[in-house]
Protein backbone atom coordinates (compact mmCIF):
# COMPACT_ATOMS: atom_id res chain seq x y z
CA UNK A 1 0.00 0.00 0.00
CA UNK A 2 1.41 3.39 -1.01
CA UNK A 3 1.77 6.23 1.45
CA UNK A 4 0.76 9.73 0.32
CA UNK A 5 2.38 12.92 1.58
CA UNK A 6 0.22 15.49 -0.22
CA UNK A 7 0.43 18.12 2.52
CA UNK A 8 4.23 18.06 2.56
CA UNK A 9 4.35 18.25 -1.24
CA UNK A 10 1.98 21.22 -1.28
CA UNK A 11 3.98 22.98 1.42
CA UNK A 12 7.27 22.48 -0.44
CA UNK A 13 5.83 23.76 -3.73
CA UNK A 14 4.41 26.80 -1.96
CA UNK A 15 7.96 27.78 -0.96
CA UNK A 16 8.64 28.50 -4.61
CA UNK A 17 6.28 31.46 -4.38
CA UNK A 18 8.93 33.46 -2.55
CA UNK A 19 11.95 31.86 -4.25
CA UNK A 20 13.87 34.64 -6.02
CA UNK A 21 16.59 32.42 -7.47
CA UNK A 22 14.98 30.08 -9.98
CA UNK A 23 12.13 32.08 -11.42
CA UNK A 24 11.95 32.56 -15.19
CA UNK A 25 8.77 34.66 -15.54
CA UNK A 26 8.13 38.31 -14.70
CA UNK A 27 4.48 39.35 -14.72
CA UNK A 28 3.72 43.07 -14.80
CA UNK A 29 0.24 43.87 -13.48
CA UNK A 30 -1.75 47.09 -13.23
CA UNK A 31 -0.91 50.48 -14.70
CA UNK A 32 0.95 53.62 -13.66
CA UNK A 33 1.30 54.10 -9.92
CA UNK A 34 -0.94 51.11 -9.31
CA UNK A 35 1.41 48.59 -10.92
CA UNK A 36 3.60 45.79 -9.59
CA UNK A 37 5.90 43.03 -10.83
CA UNK A 38 5.50 39.40 -9.76
CA UNK A 39 8.07 36.64 -10.24
CA UNK A 40 6.97 33.13 -11.09
CA UNK A 41 7.95 29.80 -12.64
CA UNK A 42 6.62 28.93 -16.09
CA UNK A 43 6.26 25.24 -15.32
CA UNK A 44 3.98 25.98 -12.32
CA UNK A 45 1.90 28.48 -14.28
CA UNK A 46 1.41 26.07 -17.20
CA UNK A 47 0.44 23.16 -14.98
CA UNK A 48 -2.14 25.20 -13.05
CA UNK A 49 -3.66 27.30 -15.81
CA UNK A 50 -4.50 26.46 -19.46
CA UNK A 51 -4.21 30.19 -20.16
CA UNK A 52 -0.48 30.22 -19.40
CA UNK A 53 0.02 26.93 -21.19
CA UNK A 54 -1.31 28.38 -24.43
CA UNK A 55 -0.31 31.99 -23.89
CA UNK A 56 -0.42 34.20 -26.96
CA UNK A 57 2.77 36.01 -27.94
CA UNK A 58 0.76 39.27 -27.89
CA UNK A 59 1.38 39.68 -24.18
CA UNK A 60 4.76 37.91 -23.98
CA UNK A 61 8.31 39.19 -24.47
CA UNK A 62 11.39 36.94 -24.29
CA UNK A 63 14.53 38.59 -22.89
CA UNK A 64 17.68 36.70 -21.82
CA UNK A 65 15.77 33.47 -21.18
CA UNK A 66 13.28 35.46 -19.11
CA UNK A 67 9.58 35.55 -20.01
CA UNK A 68 7.93 38.90 -19.47
CA UNK A 69 4.12 39.00 -19.37
CA UNK A 70 2.11 42.20 -19.18
CA UNK A 71 -1.38 42.17 -17.63
CA UNK A 72 -2.36 45.83 -17.21
CA UNK A 73 -6.03 44.85 -16.84
CA UNK A 74 -5.43 42.92 -13.59
CA UNK A 75 -4.82 44.92 -10.41
CA UNK A 76 -1.82 43.87 -8.28
CA UNK A 77 -4.04 43.15 -5.24
CA UNK A 78 -6.05 40.75 -7.39
CA UNK A 79 -3.09 39.01 -9.01
CA UNK A 80 -1.52 38.48 -5.61
CA UNK A 81 -4.55 36.34 -4.65
CA UNK A 82 -4.34 34.45 -7.94
CA UNK A 83 -0.62 33.71 -7.65
CA UNK A 84 -1.05 32.41 -4.09
CA UNK A 85 -3.86 30.15 -5.28
CA UNK A 86 -1.73 28.84 -8.17
CA UNK A 87 1.16 27.93 -5.87
CA UNK A 88 -0.68 26.84 -2.73
CA UNK A 89 -4.26 26.03 -3.69
CA UNK A 90 -5.39 28.42 -0.95
CA UNK A 91 -7.55 31.54 -1.08
CA UNK A 92 -9.01 33.69 1.69
CA UNK A 93 -11.59 36.29 0.65
CA UNK A 94 -12.97 37.04 4.10
CA UNK A 95 -11.66 40.57 4.48
CA UNK A 96 -11.36 41.47 0.82
CA UNK A 97 -13.43 44.41 -0.48
CA UNK A 98 -16.11 43.76 -3.06
CA UNK A 99 -14.18 45.58 -5.79
CA UNK A 100 -11.23 43.21 -5.42
CA UNK A 101 -13.49 40.16 -5.47
CA UNK A 102 -15.24 41.32 -8.65
CA UNK A 103 -11.84 42.00 -10.23
CA UNK A 104 -10.74 38.53 -9.14
CA UNK A 105 -13.81 37.02 -10.75
CA UNK A 106 -13.05 38.65 -14.10
CA UNK A 107 -9.36 37.74 -13.89
CA UNK A 108 -9.97 34.08 -13.02
CA UNK A 109 -12.35 33.83 -15.96
CA UNK A 110 -9.66 35.20 -18.29
CA UNK A 111 -6.94 32.97 -16.84
CA UNK A 112 -9.18 29.87 -17.11
CA UNK A 113 -9.01 29.05 -13.41
CA UNK A 114 -12.41 27.37 -13.37
CA UNK A 115 -12.52 26.08 -9.79
CA UNK A 116 -11.40 29.40 -8.37
CA UNK A 117 -13.85 31.22 -10.64
CA UNK A 118 -16.79 29.21 -9.31
CA UNK A 119 -15.67 29.76 -5.73
CA UNK A 120 -15.30 33.52 -6.21
CA UNK A 121 -18.68 33.89 -7.92
CA UNK A 122 -20.45 31.97 -5.14
CA UNK A 123 -18.61 33.97 -2.47
CA UNK A 124 -19.59 37.26 -4.09
CA UNK A 125 -23.27 36.29 -4.23
CA UNK A 126 -23.40 34.90 -0.70
CA UNK A 127 -21.16 37.28 1.24
CA UNK A 128 -21.17 40.62 -0.59
CA UNK A 129 -24.92 41.33 -0.70
CA UNK A 130 -24.65 44.92 0.55
CA UNK A 131 -21.78 45.80 -1.80
CA UNK A 132 -23.62 44.30 -4.78
CA UNK A 133 -26.71 46.37 -3.98
CA UNK A 134 -24.62 49.56 -3.92
CA UNK A 135 -22.87 48.74 -7.21
CA UNK A 136 -25.49 47.16 -9.47
CA UNK A 137 -24.63 49.31 -12.50
CA UNK A 138 -20.86 48.78 -12.26
CA UNK A 139 -21.26 45.04 -11.77
CA UNK A 140 -23.76 44.56 -14.60
CA UNK A 141 -21.67 46.64 -17.01
CA UNK A 142 -18.61 44.59 -16.07
CA UNK A 143 -20.13 41.14 -16.48
CA UNK A 144 -22.96 41.61 -19.00
CA UNK A 145 -20.89 40.30 -21.95
CA UNK A 146 -19.45 37.33 -20.05
CA UNK A 147 -21.58 34.20 -20.38
CA UNK A 148 -19.61 32.54 -17.58
CA UNK A 149 -20.94 35.17 -15.14
CA UNK A 150 -24.60 34.38 -15.83
CA UNK A 151 -25.16 33.19 -12.25
CA UNK A 152 -24.04 36.55 -10.85
CA UNK A 153 -25.96 38.46 -13.52
CA UNK A 154 -29.15 36.52 -12.74
CA UNK A 155 -28.61 37.18 -9.03
CA UNK A 156 -28.31 40.92 -9.65
CA UNK A 157 -31.38 41.05 -11.90
CA UNK A 158 -33.52 39.04 -9.48
CA UNK A 159 -32.34 41.12 -6.50
CA UNK A 160 -33.21 44.32 -8.39
CA UNK A 161 -36.65 42.92 -9.24
CA UNK A 162 -37.29 42.25 -5.55
CA UNK A 163 -36.18 45.73 -4.51
CA UNK A 164 -35.58 48.16 -7.43
CA UNK A 165 -35.21 51.24 -5.22
CA UNK A 166 -31.41 51.04 -4.68
CA UNK A 167 -30.85 50.88 -8.44
CA UNK A 168 -33.32 53.44 -9.77
CA UNK A 169 -32.42 56.05 -7.14
CA UNK A 170 -28.65 55.66 -7.60
CA UNK A 171 -26.59 58.26 -9.46
CA UNK A 172 -25.35 55.55 -11.81
CA UNK A 173 -28.86 54.57 -12.96
CA UNK A 174 -28.91 57.22 -15.70
CA UNK A 175 -25.84 55.58 -17.28
CA UNK A 176 -27.27 52.06 -17.22
CA UNK A 177 -26.80 50.17 -20.49
CA UNK A 178 -30.00 50.10 -22.56
CA UNK A 179 -29.93 46.31 -23.00
CA UNK A 180 -29.76 45.77 -19.24
CA UNK A 181 -32.60 48.21 -18.63
CA UNK A 182 -34.63 46.46 -21.31
CA UNK A 183 -34.14 43.10 -19.58
CA UNK A 184 -35.42 44.62 -16.33
CA UNK A 185 -38.47 46.37 -17.79
CA UNK A 186 -39.67 43.33 -19.71
CA UNK A 187 -39.90 41.22 -16.54
CA UNK A 188 -43.23 40.64 -14.84
CA UNK A 189 -41.56 40.30 -11.43
CA UNK A 190 -40.05 43.80 -11.33
CA UNK A 191 -41.71 44.97 -8.12
CA UNK A 192 -42.29 48.62 -8.87
CA UNK A 193 -45.40 50.73 -9.32
CA UNK A 194 -45.91 51.43 -13.00
CA UNK A 195 -46.00 55.20 -12.47
CA UNK A 196 -42.59 55.00 -10.81
CA UNK A 197 -41.31 52.80 -13.66
CA UNK A 198 -42.49 55.41 -16.18
CA UNK A 199 -40.91 58.28 -14.23
CA UNK A 200 -37.49 56.66 -14.10
CA UNK A 201 -37.67 55.45 -17.68
CA UNK A 202 -38.24 59.06 -18.75
CA UNK A 203 -35.31 60.31 -16.64
CA UNK A 204 -33.05 57.64 -18.12
CA UNK A 205 -34.24 58.29 -21.68
CA UNK A 206 -33.77 62.06 -21.43
CA UNK A 207 -30.23 61.53 -20.17
CA UNK A 208 -29.49 59.01 -22.94
CA UNK A 209 -30.89 61.12 -25.79
CA UNK A 210 -28.41 63.26 -27.79
CA UNK A 211 -29.15 66.96 -27.35
CA UNK A 212 -31.06 66.47 -24.10
CA UNK A 213 -29.74 65.30 -20.72
CA UNK A 214 -29.00 67.43 -17.67
CA UNK A 215 -28.22 70.49 -19.80
CA UNK A 216 -31.54 70.40 -21.61
CA UNK A 217 -34.17 68.65 -19.47
CA UNK A 218 -36.83 71.38 -19.58
CA UNK A 219 -39.35 69.99 -22.07
CA UNK A 220 -40.98 73.41 -22.54
CA UNK A 221 -37.82 74.43 -24.38
CA UNK A 222 -37.58 71.37 -26.62
CA UNK A 223 -38.08 71.54 -30.36
CA UNK A 224 -39.48 68.93 -32.72
CA UNK A 225 -36.06 67.37 -33.26
CA UNK A 226 -35.65 66.91 -29.51
CA UNK A 227 -38.96 65.06 -29.25
CA UNK A 228 -38.12 62.98 -32.31
CA UNK A 229 -34.78 61.95 -30.79
CA UNK A 230 -36.42 61.10 -27.46
CA UNK A 231 -39.05 59.03 -29.25
CA UNK A 232 -36.28 57.02 -30.89
CA UNK A 233 -34.63 56.37 -27.50
CA UNK A 234 -37.94 55.21 -26.00
CA UNK A 235 -39.20 53.18 -28.95
CA UNK A 236 -38.19 49.71 -27.73
CA UNK A 237 -39.33 50.42 -24.15
CA UNK A 238 -42.86 51.71 -24.79
CA UNK A 239 -44.30 48.20 -25.41
CA UNK A 240 -42.99 47.14 -21.98
CA UNK A 241 -44.92 49.74 -19.96
CA UNK A 242 -48.08 48.49 -18.26
CA UNK A 243 -50.07 51.65 -19.00
CA UNK A 244 -53.29 50.09 -17.69
CA UNK A 245 -51.68 50.06 -14.22
CA UNK A 246 -51.01 53.82 -14.25
CA UNK A 247 -53.83 55.75 -12.46
CA UNK A 248 -55.72 58.31 -14.55
CA UNK A 249 -54.39 61.33 -12.64
CA UNK A 250 -50.81 60.11 -13.11
CA UNK A 251 -51.49 59.52 -16.80
CA UNK A 252 -52.70 63.11 -17.12
CA UNK A 253 -49.77 64.61 -15.18
CA UNK A 254 -46.89 62.34 -16.21
CA UNK A 255 -47.67 60.58 -19.50
CA UNK A 256 -49.88 63.01 -21.43
CA UNK A 257 -47.17 65.76 -21.53
CA UNK A 258 -45.00 63.31 -23.51
CA UNK A 259 -47.68 62.30 -26.02
CA UNK A 260 -45.33 63.31 -28.85
CA UNK A 261 -42.96 60.44 -27.99
CA UNK A 262 -45.72 57.81 -28.04
CA UNK A 263 -46.86 56.14 -31.28
CA UNK A 264 -50.12 57.81 -32.32
CA UNK A 265 -52.21 54.61 -32.28
CA UNK A 266 -51.00 53.72 -28.79
CA UNK A 267 -51.81 57.15 -27.41
CA UNK A 268 -55.31 57.00 -28.93
CA UNK A 269 -55.87 53.58 -27.32
CA UNK A 270 -54.79 55.01 -23.97
CA UNK A 271 -57.19 57.93 -24.29
CA UNK A 272 -60.02 55.47 -24.93
CA UNK A 273 -58.92 53.43 -21.93
CA UNK A 274 -58.90 56.37 -19.53
CA UNK A 275 -62.11 57.94 -20.88
CA UNK A 276 -64.16 54.86 -21.78
CA UNK A 277 -62.41 52.06 -19.86
CA UNK A 278 -61.59 50.25 -23.11
CA UNK A 279 -58.47 48.14 -22.65
CA UNK A 280 -55.64 48.98 -25.06
CA UNK A 281 -55.26 46.34 -27.78
CA UNK A 282 -51.63 46.96 -28.69
CA UNK A 283 -50.00 46.97 -25.27
CA UNK A 284 -52.15 45.05 -22.81
CA UNK A 285 -49.64 43.46 -20.44
CA UNK A 286 -50.24 41.70 -17.11
CA UNK A 287 -49.48 43.65 -13.91
CA UNK A 288 -46.04 43.24 -12.42
CA UNK A 289 -46.74 40.75 -9.62
CA UNK A 290 -43.38 39.20 -8.90
CA UNK A 291 -43.09 35.66 -7.55
CA UNK A 292 -45.48 36.44 -4.70
CA UNK A 293 -49.04 37.53 -5.38
CA UNK A 294 -50.93 38.95 -2.39
CA UNK A 295 -53.77 41.37 -1.82
CA UNK A 296 -53.56 42.41 1.80
CA UNK A 297 -54.49 45.45 3.86
CA UNK A 298 -51.82 44.64 6.43
CA UNK A 299 -48.64 43.80 4.50
CA UNK A 300 -47.10 44.91 1.21
CA UNK A 301 -45.64 42.70 -1.58
CA UNK A 302 -42.07 43.09 -0.28
CA UNK A 303 -43.13 41.82 3.15
CA UNK A 304 -45.03 38.94 1.51
CA UNK A 305 -41.83 38.09 -0.37
CA UNK A 306 -39.90 37.99 2.91
CA UNK A 307 -42.49 35.61 4.38
CA UNK A 308 -42.15 33.39 1.28
CA UNK A 309 -38.37 33.40 1.83
CA UNK A 310 -38.97 32.24 5.41
CA UNK A 311 -41.20 29.46 4.12
CA UNK A 312 -38.24 28.30 2.00
CA UNK A 313 -35.96 28.76 5.04
CA UNK A 314 -34.09 31.58 3.37
CA UNK A 315 -33.53 34.14 6.07
CA UNK A 316 -31.76 36.73 3.93
CA UNK A 317 -33.69 39.57 2.28
CA UNK A 318 -33.74 40.01 -1.47
CA UNK A 319 -32.90 36.44 -2.39
CA UNK A 320 -34.41 34.52 -5.27
CA UNK A 321 -37.33 32.22 -4.48
CA UNK A 322 -37.43 28.66 -5.78
CA UNK A 323 -41.21 28.75 -6.29
CA UNK A 324 -44.02 31.17 -7.05
CA UNK A 325 -46.45 31.89 -4.20
CA UNK A 326 -50.06 32.93 -4.17
CA UNK A 327 -51.69 34.28 -1.00
CA UNK A 328 -55.45 33.76 -1.40
CA UNK A 329 -57.50 35.70 1.16
CA UNK A 330 -59.71 33.32 3.17
CA UNK A 331 -60.73 35.55 6.06
CA UNK A 332 -60.75 39.27 6.78
CA UNK A 333 -62.17 40.40 10.12
CA UNK A 334 -63.20 43.83 8.82
CA UNK A 335 -65.38 42.12 6.22
CA UNK A 336 -66.56 39.02 8.10
CA UNK A 337 -66.36 40.19 11.71
CA UNK A 338 -63.91 39.09 14.38
CA UNK A 339 -65.29 35.68 15.29
CA UNK A 340 -63.47 32.40 15.88
CA UNK A 341 -66.27 30.29 14.38
CA UNK A 342 -66.25 32.37 11.20
CA UNK A 343 -62.47 32.09 11.09
CA UNK A 344 -62.69 28.30 11.40
CA UNK A 345 -65.42 27.93 8.82
CA UNK A 346 -63.41 29.85 6.26
CA UNK A 347 -59.94 28.46 7.07
CA UNK A 348 -60.39 24.82 8.12
CA UNK A 349 -59.12 22.18 5.67
CA UNK A 350 -57.61 24.75 3.29
CA UNK A 351 -54.01 23.52 3.54
CA UNK A 352 -51.07 25.75 4.43
CA UNK A 353 -52.27 29.04 5.94
CA UNK A 354 -50.86 32.40 6.97
CA UNK A 355 -52.52 34.57 9.63
CA UNK A 356 -51.90 38.28 10.21
CA UNK A 357 -53.08 40.57 12.98
CA UNK A 358 -52.62 44.25 13.73
CA UNK A 359 -52.93 45.57 17.25
CA UNK A 360 -55.20 48.51 18.10
CA UNK A 361 -52.42 49.92 20.29
CA UNK A 362 -49.64 50.11 17.70
CA UNK A 363 -48.77 49.88 14.02
CA UNK A 364 -47.09 46.52 14.57
CA UNK A 365 -48.13 43.52 12.46
CA UNK A 366 -48.03 40.02 13.98
CA UNK A 367 -48.37 36.77 12.10
CA UNK A 368 -47.98 33.02 11.99
CA UNK A 369 -47.43 30.42 9.28
CA UNK A 370 -49.17 27.04 9.60
CA UNK A 371 -47.83 24.66 6.91
CA UNK A 372 -50.20 21.80 7.83
CA UNK A 373 -53.40 23.83 7.86
CA UNK A 374 -56.23 24.19 10.36
CA UNK A 375 -58.65 21.29 10.96
CA UNK A 376 -61.83 20.48 12.85
CA UNK A 377 -59.86 18.62 15.53
CA UNK A 378 -60.76 19.72 19.07
CA UNK A 379 -58.06 19.73 21.72
CA UNK A 380 -55.40 18.12 19.54
CA UNK A 381 -51.71 19.01 19.27
CA UNK A 382 -50.35 18.76 15.73
CA UNK A 383 -46.68 18.58 14.85
CA UNK A 384 -44.55 20.25 12.17
CA UNK A 385 -40.98 21.52 11.91
CA UNK A 386 -41.85 24.32 9.46
CA UNK A 387 -44.23 26.61 11.38
CA UNK A 388 -43.13 30.04 12.58
CA UNK A 389 -44.47 33.25 14.06
CA UNK A 390 -43.20 36.72 13.19
CA UNK A 391 -43.71 40.47 13.42
CA UNK A 392 -43.15 43.63 11.38
CA UNK A 393 -42.93 47.05 12.98
CA UNK A 394 -45.57 48.39 10.56
CA UNK A 395 -47.14 47.63 7.19
CA UNK A 396 -44.12 49.07 5.32
CA UNK A 397 -41.27 47.74 7.49
CA UNK A 398 -38.74 45.41 5.84
CA UNK A 399 -35.75 46.27 8.04
CA UNK A 400 -36.87 45.23 11.54
CA UNK A 401 -38.88 42.08 10.85
CA UNK A 402 -38.46 39.32 13.42
CA UNK A 403 -39.13 35.59 13.17
CA UNK A 404 -39.37 32.76 15.73
CA UNK A 405 -39.48 29.20 14.40
CA UNK A 406 -40.86 26.19 16.23
CA UNK A 407 -38.29 24.79 18.66
CA UNK A 408 -37.10 21.45 17.25
CA UNK A 409 -37.36 19.88 20.69
CA UNK A 410 -41.07 20.76 20.87
CA UNK A 411 -42.20 20.50 17.25
CA UNK A 412 -45.03 18.12 18.20
CA UNK A 413 -46.62 21.15 19.93
CA UNK A 414 -46.40 23.47 16.91
CA UNK A 415 -50.14 23.87 16.24
CA UNK A 416 -53.01 23.43 18.72
CA UNK A 417 -56.49 22.85 17.29
CA UNK A 418 -59.17 23.72 19.84
CA UNK A 419 -62.75 24.92 19.40
CA UNK A 420 -62.22 27.86 21.76
CA UNK A 421 -59.47 29.23 19.54
CA UNK A 422 -59.58 30.68 16.07
CA UNK A 423 -55.92 29.76 15.69
CA UNK A 424 -53.22 28.70 18.09
CA UNK A 425 -49.50 28.40 17.44
CA UNK A 426 -48.47 26.17 20.34
CA UNK A 427 -50.47 28.26 22.83
CA UNK A 428 -47.85 30.91 22.10
CA UNK A 429 -49.76 33.06 19.62
CA UNK A 430 -53.50 32.45 19.54
CA UNK A 431 -56.87 34.07 18.83
CA UNK A 432 -59.25 33.39 21.73
CA UNK A 433 -63.05 33.29 21.82
CA UNK A 434 -63.01 36.59 23.76
CA UNK A 435 -61.73 38.22 20.55
CA UNK A 436 -58.30 38.87 22.00
CA UNK A 437 -54.96 37.61 20.73
CA UNK A 438 -52.86 36.10 23.50
CA UNK A 439 -49.09 35.76 23.40
CA UNK A 440 -46.79 33.94 25.80
CA UNK A 441 -43.33 32.42 25.78
CA UNK A 442 -43.91 28.85 26.88
CA UNK A 443 -40.81 27.47 25.21
CA UNK A 444 -42.43 25.86 22.15
CA UNK A 445 -40.98 28.47 19.78
CA UNK A 446 -37.32 29.43 19.69
CA UNK A 447 -35.31 31.99 21.63
CA UNK A 448 -36.20 34.95 19.43
CA UNK A 449 -39.80 34.76 20.62
CA UNK A 450 -39.58 37.71 23.01
CA UNK A 451 -38.23 39.93 20.23
CA UNK A 452 -41.15 38.93 18.01
CA UNK A 453 -43.87 39.58 20.60
CA UNK A 454 -42.53 42.53 22.58
CA UNK A 455 -42.83 45.37 23.36
CA UNK A 456 -46.44 45.94 22.27
CA UNK A 457 -48.10 43.15 24.28
CA UNK A 458 -49.76 44.42 27.47
CA UNK A 459 -48.96 43.12 30.93
CA UNK A 460 -51.77 40.56 30.73
CA UNK A 461 -50.17 39.01 27.64
CA UNK A 462 -52.76 39.95 25.05
CA UNK A 463 -53.76 42.61 22.57
CA UNK A 464 -57.03 43.47 20.89
CA UNK A 465 -56.69 43.17 17.11
CA UNK A 466 -57.75 46.08 14.96
CA UNK A 467 -57.69 43.87 11.88
CA UNK A 468 -57.03 40.19 11.13
CA UNK A 469 -56.43 38.36 7.87
CA UNK A 470 -55.88 34.71 6.91
CA UNK A 471 -54.55 33.43 3.59
CA UNK A 472 -54.30 30.08 1.86
CA UNK A 473 -50.71 29.65 0.67
CA UNK A 474 -50.18 27.99 -2.70
CA UNK A 475 -46.68 27.32 -4.06
CA UNK A 476 -46.01 26.28 -7.65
Amino acid sequence: MSTKFHSELSQDISLLLNDTDDYNVIIQTGEGKNSREFRAHSIILKIRSPYFKNLSTKWVVQKNNMIEIKKPNIRPTVFEIILKYIYTGEVNLTKRPGADILGLLIATDELLLEKLFRHVQNHLIKNQTAWIKQNYVHILHTISKLSSCKKLQDHCIESICLDPQPLITSKEFLSLDKDILYELFKRDDLQVEETVAWDYLMKWSIEQTPGLGSKNNDRTKWNDNNYKALKETLSKFIPLIRFAEIPSDDFFDKVRPYKAVLPHHIYEELVLFYYKDTLPKSITLPPRVGKVKVESKLINPKQANIIACWIERKNEKNVSLDKKYKFDLLYHSKQSGLNINTFRNKCNNQGACLVLAKSQQSAKIYGGYNPIGFTNANGQWRGTTESFIFSFENSEDIQNMKISRINNNYNTYAIYDYNSYGFSFGNTFNLNSDKRIYCSNNGYYDGNLNNVLNPHINQNGYFIPEDTEAFKITAT
